[in-house]
């Protein structure tokens, strides 16, 4: 007879499951939400990932999960200034959509917590695999967020930036955003806060035919937070999105890209940099599957490590049968700053087409102190001087997004960063 033990419920797993039954009766949503709340919970009950799952191998949630605050009704968070200067801001502030600003041409905002409400949005609250534990957390408790629908033809002339603020507790937010045909615009993502947070987030984006979106998501979270959080997006024929992630922050992070090129000529660019210190682990994932022929992809992953802290860049790329004259092209390149860093990169190509062009490649590197040393001759500090080889190591995929003040704003965090942590 064969017996099969159920692992005992970490401390972590008790107090989600024991929150949801708190929090159920506070939550928006009809009937059909409630059903996919009651699905989520379900497939957190029957535990956490541990590193036997293949897309958790990296980062044992089971075991690094080891705390989850309460929810905290008292949490003041506040708006945060704009990453750039000018942008129309949308504030969830722990948890809660603030007030919409004043009126955007061609863009339409509501507040998630009315679509949960009604129930219009429930076909949208689906995790894309048995494994997606991020997915099932939002679901789970998600309460509020901002629904954006920018009109076919739009071109925003400024940015738009939705921030994600916490100030302690748990925080459950969705951003979905809807692109019409052949509009245009500068989305800018922002996680951070205060306090011992833990904090899931889930952007979906839905990229019109012709479209082009630069999405910028920077996660500068305090070293005490746990961040999970999901970029998910369908690319629509001919359209261009260009993703750069900068994670900053966080004592836990997880940032899960998943990405459909669904319509023919489409092209994705994945810029990343992540910036890890102390004994942080961050953990970025993505999935992006070329589903049809004619479209492109190309990612360039760059990570700066000190201290003890982890790093983690896991990528896959799926190539369709169909999906002929595919052109995929992935790169990780990490710079490590002491001796008890770590980063792993595992990347994947899984190729059903033969008339494509698919390549991926690794680097880890250390300072080169031939670079230190001719510096510190012509009397820069070596601090100084480190710093300098750091911002040219990462230069290449910052300065690609050209826009001055989109650069000039990631070049002040990473000074920030790198003032503390250097």
């Amino acid at each position: 007879m064969n017996l099969q033990i159920t692992p005992q419920r970490t401390l972590a797993e008790t107090a989600i499951i024991d929150a949801f039954g708190e929090r159920l009766s506070a939550l928006p949503g009809d009937g059909a939400v409630m059903v996919k709340r009651d699905n989520a919970i379900e497939a957190v009950k029957a535990g956490l990932p541990t590193k036997r799952v293949e897309s958790w191998h990296y980062t044992d949630l089971r075991r690094l999960l080891t705390s989850v605050p309460p929810h905290d009704e008292t949490a003041n968070a506040k708006a945060v200034a704009p990453l750039i200067e000018g942008s129309t801001v949308l504030s969830v502030l722990n948890g809660v959509a603030s007030e919409k600003p004043a009126a955007i041409d061609g863009v339409t905002v509501q507040p998630l917590a009315e679509k949960l409400a009604d129930g219009s949005f429930a076909p949208a609250l689906e995790t894309y695999g048995s494994d997606d534990a991020i997915g099932a957390l939002n679901i789970a408790f998600v309460g509020d967020g901002f629904f954006v629908d920018i009109a076919e033809g739009s071109e925003l002339e400024a940015p738009l930036e939705l921030q994600n603020v916490q100030a302690g507790g748990q925080t459950h937010v969705r951003l979905p955003v809807r692109v019409g045909n052949g509009a245009k615009a500068t989305i800018v993502e922002r996680q951070t806060g205060s306090g011992a947070a833990l904090a899931s987030s889930v952007s979906q984006l839905l990229l019109g035919d012709d479209a082009e979106i630069l999405w910028i998501i920077v996660q500068d979270q305090p070293e005490t937070a746990t961040h999970f959080a999901q970029f998910k997006a369908e690319l629509g024929k001919n359209s261009k999105l260009t993703l750069f992630i900068m994670n900053a922050g966080g004592k836990l992070v997880r940032q899960e890209v998943v990405v459909d090129a669904k319509g023919e000529g489409a092209d994705f660019k994945l810029r990343g940099v992540n910036l890890l210190a102390g004994d942080s682990h961050t953990d970025v994932t993505m999935v992006l599957d070329h589903s049809v022929p004619h479209t492109t992809s190309t990612e360039v992953i760059r990570n700066v490590v000190t201290g003890r802290a982890k790093g983690v860049f896991q990528g896959r790329i799926n190539v369709a049968q169909y999906a002929q004259k595919t052109d995929a092209k992935m790169a990780c390149n990490t710079l490590l700053l002491s001796d008890d860093g770590e980063f792993s990169t595992k990347p994947e190509l899984e190729i059903f087409a033969d008339d494509v062009q698919c390549g991926h490649g690794a680097t880890v590197t250390e300072i080169d102190h031939n670079h230190l040393f001719y510096l510190m001759a012509r009397g820069i500090d070596e601090k100084t001087a480190r710093g300098l080889l750091v911002k040219a190591f990462l230069a290449e995929v910052i300065e690609e997004l050209e826009d001055e003040p989109t650069v000039e704003a990631l070049e002040a965090l990473l000074d920030g960063w790198f003032a503390t942590h250097g």
